[in-house]
Protein backbone atom coordinates (compact mmCIF):
# COMPACT_ATOMS: atom_id res chain seq x y z
CA UNK A 1 0.00 0.00 0.00
CA UNK A 2 1.71 3.38 -1.12
CA UNK A 3 1.53 6.59 1.23
CA UNK A 4 2.23 10.18 0.15
CA UNK A 5 3.01 10.82 3.61
CA UNK A 6 6.92 11.03 4.39
CA UNK A 7 7.81 8.56 7.01
CA UNK A 8 8.88 11.19 9.65
CA UNK A 9 5.08 12.19 9.22
CA UNK A 10 3.59 9.38 10.83
CA UNK A 11 6.08 9.01 13.74
CA UNK A 12 4.55 12.35 14.60
CA UNK A 13 1.08 10.73 14.48
CA UNK A 14 2.28 7.99 16.33
CA UNK A 15 3.47 10.33 18.83
CA UNK A 16 0.67 12.43 18.98
CA UNK A 17 -1.88 9.51 19.54
CA UNK A 18 0.07 8.23 22.27
CA UNK A 19 -0.07 11.67 23.94
CA UNK A 20 -3.14 12.25 23.70
CA UNK A 21 -4.05 8.51 25.30
CA UNK A 22 -1.73 9.99 27.61
CA UNK A 23 -3.80 13.18 28.67
CA UNK A 24 -6.57 10.85 28.67
CA UNK A 25 -5.34 8.41 31.03
CA UNK A 26 -2.99 9.48 33.23
CA UNK A 27 -3.78 13.28 33.35
CA UNK A 28 -7.42 13.28 33.25
CA UNK A 29 -7.60 10.26 35.64
CA UNK A 30 -6.55 12.55 38.29
CA UNK A 31 -9.81 13.79 38.39
CA UNK A 32 -11.52 10.77 39.48
CA UNK A 33 -14.75 9.39 38.41
CA UNK A 34 -17.19 12.86 37.92
CA UNK A 35 -19.77 13.76 35.68
CA UNK A 36 -18.24 16.02 32.55
CA UNK A 37 -20.28 19.14 32.06
CA UNK A 38 -21.50 20.53 29.02
CA UNK A 39 -18.76 23.52 29.04
CA UNK A 40 -15.83 20.85 29.49
CA UNK A 41 -17.44 18.89 26.70
CA UNK A 42 -17.33 21.89 24.24
CA UNK A 43 -13.56 23.11 25.24
CA UNK A 44 -12.37 19.39 24.97
CA UNK A 45 -14.28 19.08 21.85
CA UNK A 46 -12.94 22.50 19.96
CA UNK A 47 -9.60 21.32 20.97
CA UNK A 48 -9.83 18.24 19.21
CA UNK A 49 -11.27 20.02 16.03
CA UNK A 50 -8.53 22.47 16.32
CA UNK A 51 -5.59 19.99 16.43
CA UNK A 52 -7.39 17.87 13.59
CA UNK A 53 -7.01 21.10 11.65
CA UNK A 54 -3.24 21.88 12.72
CA UNK A 55 -2.35 17.99 11.86
CA UNK A 56 -3.94 18.63 8.40
CA UNK A 57 -2.23 22.14 8.08
CA UNK A 58 1.21 19.94 8.89
CA UNK A 59 0.26 16.81 6.35
CA UNK A 60 -0.53 19.92 3.65
CA UNK A 61 3.28 21.17 4.11
CA UNK A 62 4.88 17.74 4.07
CA UNK A 63 3.20 16.61 1.11
CA UNK A 64 4.04 19.77 -0.63
CA UNK A 65 7.67 19.75 0.95
CA UNK A 66 8.40 16.05 -0.54
CA UNK A 67 6.15 16.63 -3.99
CA UNK A 68 6.82 20.38 -4.76
CA UNK A 69 3.39 20.53 -5.71
CA UNK A 70 0.80 22.66 -4.21
CA UNK A 71 -1.91 21.34 -6.29
CA UNK A 72 -0.99 17.97 -4.89
CA UNK A 73 -1.27 19.11 -1.63
CA UNK A 74 -3.98 20.83 -1.71
CA UNK A 75 -5.59 17.85 -2.97
CA UNK A 76 -4.18 15.56 -0.45
CA UNK A 77 -5.57 18.11 2.74
CA UNK A 78 -8.35 18.35 1.38
CA UNK A 79 -9.10 14.30 0.84
CA UNK A 80 -7.88 14.10 4.73
CA UNK A 81 -10.95 16.98 5.60
CA UNK A 82 -13.55 14.96 3.37
CA UNK A 83 -12.58 11.53 5.16
CA UNK A 84 -12.42 13.70 8.83
CA UNK A 85 -16.07 15.08 8.65
CA UNK A 86 -17.57 11.33 7.16
CA UNK A 87 -15.86 9.91 10.15
CA UNK A 88 -17.01 12.69 12.64
CA UNK A 89 -20.38 12.59 10.87
CA UNK A 90 -20.99 8.53 11.07
CA UNK A 91 -20.10 8.69 14.98
CA UNK A 92 -22.80 10.83 15.76
CA UNK A 93 -24.83 7.48 15.30
CA UNK A 94 -22.29 5.65 17.24
CA UNK A 95 -22.76 8.47 20.31
CA UNK A 96 -26.83 7.81 19.95
CA UNK A 97 -26.48 4.02 20.60
CA UNK A 98 -23.85 4.60 23.18
CA UNK A 99 -26.91 6.97 24.90
CA UNK A 100 -29.07 3.88 24.77
CA UNK A 101 -26.51 1.53 26.20
CA UNK A 102 -25.67 3.58 28.98
CA UNK A 103 -29.58 4.81 29.79
CA UNK A 104 -30.76 1.00 29.50
CA UNK A 105 -28.23 0.40 31.85
CA UNK A 106 -28.59 3.18 33.87
CA UNK A 107 -24.91 3.79 34.02
CA UNK A 108 -23.92 6.85 36.56
CA UNK A 109 -22.92 9.86 34.94
CA UNK A 110 -19.40 9.65 36.86
CA UNK A 111 -18.65 6.23 35.28
CA UNK A 112 -19.60 7.16 31.85
CA UNK A 113 -15.87 8.66 31.65
CA UNK A 114 -13.96 5.71 32.07
CA UNK A 115 -16.13 3.34 29.68
CA UNK A 116 -15.70 5.45 26.52
CA UNK A 117 -11.97 5.91 27.62
CA UNK A 118 -11.28 2.46 27.04
CA UNK A 119 -13.64 2.29 23.83
CA UNK A 120 -11.61 4.71 21.98
CA UNK A 121 -8.38 3.12 22.53
CA UNK A 122 -10.55 -0.48 21.21
CA UNK A 123 -11.49 1.20 18.44
CA UNK A 124 -7.61 2.65 17.39
CA UNK A 125 -6.60 -0.57 17.78
CA UNK A 126 -9.65 -2.48 16.05
CA UNK A 127 -9.63 0.56 13.02
CA UNK A 128 -5.91 0.58 12.32
CA UNK A 129 -6.02 -3.48 11.43
CA UNK A 130 -9.20 -2.91 9.38
CA UNK A 131 -8.22 -0.03 7.19
CA UNK A 132 -4.52 -2.42 6.91
CA UNK A 133 -6.58 -5.07 5.82
CA UNK A 134 -8.90 -3.29 3.73
CA UNK A 135 -6.18 -1.30 2.02
CA UNK A 136 -4.53 -4.32 1.31
CA UNK A 137 -7.43 -5.87 -0.11
CA UNK A 138 -8.32 -2.89 -2.44
CA UNK A 139 -4.59 -3.26 -3.84
CA UNK A 140 -5.33 -7.25 -4.50
CA UNK A 141 -8.88 -7.20 -5.63
CA UNK A 142 -10.45 -3.64 -7.05
CA UNK A 143 -14.13 -5.27 -7.40
CA UNK A 144 -14.32 -5.28 -3.14
CA UNK A 145 -15.20 -1.46 -3.81
CA UNK A 146 -18.11 -2.41 -5.29
CA UNK A 147 -19.20 -5.10 -2.59
CA UNK A 148 -18.09 -1.55 0.28
CA UNK A 149 -20.42 0.57 -1.81
CA UNK A 150 -23.40 -1.81 -1.76
CA UNK A 151 -22.90 -2.34 1.25
CA UNK A 152 -23.42 1.38 2.15
CA UNK A 153 -25.83 1.62 -0.01
CA UNK A 154 -27.57 -1.04 1.83
CA UNK A 155 -26.87 0.25 4.88
CA UNK A 156 -28.25 3.63 3.96
CA UNK A 157 -31.53 2.25 3.13
CA UNK A 158 -31.43 0.73 6.13
CA UNK A 159 -30.38 3.38 8.43
CA UNK A 160 -33.49 5.64 7.27
CA UNK A 161 -35.55 2.89 7.30
CA UNK A 162 -35.33 2.92 11.22
CA UNK A 163 -34.46 6.07 11.85
CA UNK A 164 -37.59 6.90 13.08
CA UNK A 165 -38.10 4.08 15.23
CA UNK A 166 -37.40 3.92 18.71
CA UNK A 167 -34.34 1.91 19.58
CA UNK A 168 -34.11 -0.66 22.01
CA UNK A 169 -32.14 -3.23 23.56
CA UNK A 170 -34.55 -5.91 24.67
CA UNK A 171 -34.12 -8.05 22.04
CA UNK A 172 -30.33 -7.70 22.01
CA UNK A 173 -28.73 -11.00 20.65
CA UNK A 174 -25.16 -10.10 21.80
CA UNK A 175 -26.60 -8.67 25.35
CA UNK A 176 -28.58 -12.39 25.62
CA UNK A 177 -25.37 -14.43 24.90
CA UNK A 178 -23.13 -11.84 26.82
CA UNK A 179 -25.74 -12.51 29.51
CA UNK A 180 -25.62 -16.00 29.40
CA UNK A 181 -21.92 -16.66 29.55
CA UNK A 182 -21.30 -13.88 32.41
CA UNK A 183 -22.94 -14.01 35.81
CA UNK A 184 -23.76 -10.35 36.65
CA UNK A 185 -24.51 -8.51 39.47
CA UNK A 186 -27.71 -6.44 40.35
CA UNK A 187 -25.83 -2.73 40.81
CA UNK A 188 -22.43 -1.31 40.24
CA UNK A 189 -19.40 -1.06 42.43
CA UNK A 190 -17.84 1.82 41.70
CA UNK A 191 -15.61 2.13 38.63
CA UNK A 192 -15.27 -1.97 38.92
CA UNK A 193 -15.67 -4.41 36.30
CA UNK A 194 -15.44 -7.44 38.87
CA UNK A 195 -17.12 -7.70 42.05
CA UNK A 196 -17.53 -10.81 44.51
CA UNK A 197 -21.24 -11.53 45.96
CA UNK A 198 -21.83 -14.46 47.89
CA UNK A 199 -18.04 -15.44 47.93
CA UNK A 200 -17.97 -15.61 44.09
CA UNK A 201 -16.82 -13.20 41.68
CA UNK A 202 -18.69 -12.11 39.21
CA UNK A 203 -18.84 -9.13 36.32
CA UNK A 204 -20.57 -5.71 37.27
CA UNK A 205 -22.83 -3.99 34.90
CA UNK A 206 -20.26 -2.10 33.98
CA UNK A 207 -18.49 -4.58 32.00
CA UNK A 208 -21.26 -5.83 29.85
CA UNK A 209 -21.86 -1.59 28.90
CA UNK A 210 -17.84 -2.27 27.73
CA UNK A 211 -18.52 -5.42 26.11
CA UNK A 212 -21.83 -3.74 24.26
CA UNK A 213 -19.44 -0.65 23.32
CA UNK A 214 -16.92 -2.84 21.81
CA UNK A 215 -19.20 -5.09 19.46
CA UNK A 216 -21.05 -1.22 18.34
CA UNK A 217 -18.08 -0.12 17.40
CA UNK A 218 -16.97 -3.43 15.22
CA UNK A 219 -20.38 -2.98 13.59
CA UNK A 220 -19.85 0.65 12.70
CA UNK A 221 -16.26 0.52 11.54
CA UNK A 222 -17.32 -2.09 8.73
CA UNK A 223 -20.08 1.11 7.49
CA UNK A 224 -17.43 3.91 8.47
CA UNK A 225 -14.12 2.64 7.10
CA UNK A 226 -15.50 1.44 3.57
CA UNK A 227 -16.88 4.95 3.26
CA UNK A 228 -13.55 6.89 3.76
CA UNK A 229 -11.89 4.09 0.86
CA UNK A 230 -14.48 6.27 -1.48
CA UNK A 231 -12.46 9.41 -0.88
CA UNK A 232 -8.85 8.25 -0.79
CA UNK A 233 -6.96 5.05 -1.14
CA UNK A 234 -3.54 6.22 0.70
CA UNK A 235 -3.77 4.78 3.65
CA UNK A 236 -1.91 7.44 5.53
CA UNK A 237 -4.99 9.48 5.56
CA UNK A 238 -7.70 6.91 5.71
CA UNK A 239 -6.01 6.13 8.94
CA UNK A 240 -5.23 9.54 10.76
CA UNK A 241 -8.91 10.82 9.20
CA UNK A 242 -10.21 8.32 10.85
CA UNK A 243 -8.54 8.33 14.44
CA UNK A 244 -8.74 11.87 14.57
CA UNK A 245 -12.48 11.76 14.68
CA UNK A 246 -11.86 8.68 17.00
CA UNK A 247 -10.09 10.37 19.76
CA UNK A 248 -12.67 13.41 20.21
CA UNK A 249 -15.27 11.20 20.03
CA UNK A 250 -15.88 11.05 24.46
CA UNK A 251 -15.95 15.21 24.33
CA UNK A 252 -18.30 14.75 21.43
CA UNK A 253 -20.37 11.95 23.29
CA UNK A 254 -20.57 14.28 26.54
CA UNK A 255 -22.09 17.64 23.82
CA UNK A 256 -24.59 16.04 22.17
CA UNK A 257 -25.99 13.97 25.63
CA UNK A 258 -27.40 17.44 26.43
CA UNK A 259 -28.42 18.38 23.06
CA UNK A 260 -29.76 15.00 21.44
CA UNK A 261 -33.17 15.99 21.18
CA UNK A 262 -32.13 19.10 18.77
CA UNK A 263 -30.46 16.56 16.70
CA UNK A 264 -33.30 14.34 16.27
CA UNK A 265 -33.11 13.75 12.59
CA UNK A 266 -29.59 13.32 11.97
CA UNK A 267 -29.86 9.88 11.46
CA UNK A 268 -31.63 10.87 8.46
CA UNK A 269 -28.93 12.79 7.06
CA UNK A 270 -26.40 10.15 7.94
CA UNK A 271 -28.13 7.95 6.13
CA UNK A 272 -28.65 9.67 2.99
CA UNK A 273 -24.82 10.10 3.48
CA UNK A 274 -24.26 6.78 3.25
CA UNK A 275 -26.27 6.00 0.29
CA UNK A 276 -24.43 8.59 -1.52
CA UNK A 277 -20.52 7.62 -0.93
CA UNK A 278 -22.08 4.20 -1.54
CA UNK A 279 -23.04 5.28 -4.84
CA UNK A 280 -19.93 7.13 -5.44
CA UNK A 281 -18.17 3.66 -5.37
CA UNK A 282 -20.51 1.92 -7.35
CA UNK A 283 -19.75 4.62 -9.98
CA UNK A 284 -16.13 5.12 -9.39
CA UNK A 285 -15.14 3.59 -13.10
CA UNK A 286 -17.52 4.86 -14.61
CA UNK A 287 -17.76 8.69 -13.05
CA UNK A 288 -15.44 9.58 -10.37
CA UNK A 289 -16.88 12.76 -8.44
CA UNK A 290 -14.47 15.40 -7.38
CA UNK A 291 -13.29 15.21 -3.44
CA UNK A 292 -14.28 18.90 -3.41
CA UNK A 293 -18.42 18.01 -4.66
CA UNK A 294 -18.05 15.02 -1.73
CA UNK A 295 -17.21 17.75 0.92
CA UNK A 296 -19.73 19.83 -0.48
CA UNK A 297 -22.00 17.44 -0.14
CA UNK A 298 -21.64 15.89 2.80
CA UNK A 299 -21.58 19.86 4.49
CA UNK A 300 -24.48 20.10 2.42
CA UNK A 301 -26.55 17.33 4.04
CA UNK A 302 -25.43 18.07 7.59
CA UNK A 303 -26.58 21.36 7.52
CA UNK A 304 -29.56 21.16 6.31
CA UNK A 305 -30.46 18.30 8.67
CA UNK A 306 -29.45 20.04 11.73
CA UNK A 307 -31.50 23.04 11.05
CA UNK A 308 -34.19 20.96 10.04
CA UNK A 309 -33.70 19.42 13.39
CA UNK A 310 -33.80 22.74 15.01
CA UNK A 311 -36.82 23.50 13.43
CA UNK A 312 -38.85 20.36 14.52
CA UNK A 313 -37.25 19.91 17.92
CA UNK A 314 -39.54 18.41 20.28
CA UNK A 315 -40.43 20.90 23.23
CA UNK A 316 -38.60 19.98 26.54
Amino acid sequence: METIAPLWLWIVFVAFVLAALFVDFVLLKKQGAHEVGVKQALNWSLVWIGLSFVFNALFWWAVKDSTGSSAIANEKSLEFLTGYLIEKSLAVDNIFVFLLIFTYFAVPAAYQKRVLMIGIVGAIVLRTVMILVGGWLLTQFHWILYVFGAFLLLTGVKMWWAAGKEPSLDDNPALKLLRKILPVSKSFDGEKFWTVENGKRIATPLLMVICLVGLTDVIFAVDSIPAIFAITKDPFIVLTSNVFAILGLRAMFFLLQAAASRFHLLNYGLAVILVFIGSKMLLIDVFKIPVAVSLGVVLSILAITMIWSSKTAPNT
